[in-house]
């Protein structure tokens, strides 16, 4: 068993590296980002840009991978979001930006032990957006299962890892993301009673109407 608990940080981190993929993916495919928050993006590329700096600080060189996979990715992802949304949405814009300057006050003034303990609410303001944006828009055809399905895996490896380490940040991490992804995952497969995809809506004219314009539908503009 020890060994077991031992290879689920190893298990972890394949399954950040790819997380990102299948939901650029959907994107391009389904041509629409209906019910992905932008937000989300944005935040967790800034947030895995601190852990690189945190494990880089650390000396833990194997965490580096799947960290600069995530920022790069997800990155990525907020810029094919704006893209396609008409560009970067002020609010949320503002929200990021001021967090990532939280991010980095707490580097300069305490450190690694700083960024550390900033970094413990993370996750919790990371997945927040995403969870509100899905249960907001009516439609959620530009949200990838497999993405969510990878964050599941990845985050329950790590709760696990953190029950058996007798580690509360890593139990917290692993409790919000479990319960964030499994919000997710429910919202996308059971579509609310009465509700047809805006993808399936047209216009008078009988043009199909812009999947986008569901983002963040009638809530707050994550």
């Amino acid at each position: 068993m020890q060994t077991v608990f031992a290879l689920l940080p190893l298990v972890a981190a394949s399954l950040a590296v790819p997380q990102f993929l299948p939901q650029l993916a959907r994107v391009r495919r389904a041509g629409t980002t209906a019910g992905v928050s932008w937000s989300w993006a944005a935040l967790t590329s800034v947030n895995n840009a601190a852990w690189l700096a945190y494990f880089a600080l650390s000396g833990f060189w194997t965490a580096l991978v799947p960290a600069i996979s995530a920022t790069l990715l997800s990155g990525h992802l907020a810029v094919v979001l704006a893209r396609r949304g008409g560009g970067m949405p002020k609010r949320p814009l503002a929200l990021t930006s001021a967090w990532a300057a939280v991010l980095l006050t707490a580097a300069a003034v305490s450190g690694r032990t700083g960024l550390g303990s900033a970094l413990a609410v993370a996750f919790a303001l990371q997945v927040t957006p995403s969870v509100w944006t899905v249960y907001r828009s009516r439609d959620t055809a530009g949200v990838s299962r497999g993405t969510w399905l990878l964050i599941f895996g990845e985050l329950l490896c790590w709760g696990v890892f953190g029950i058996h380490q007798a580690d509360p940040r890593l139990i917290v991490l692993g409790a919000t993301g479990v319960a964030a992804s499994l919000l997710v995952l429910a919202r996308v497969s059971w579509p609310r009673a009465g509700q047809a995809p805006v993808t399936q809506l047209l216009e008078p004219t009988g043009t199909p109407i812009s999947a986008g314009r569901s983002n963040g539908a009638g809530g707050w503009p994550w």
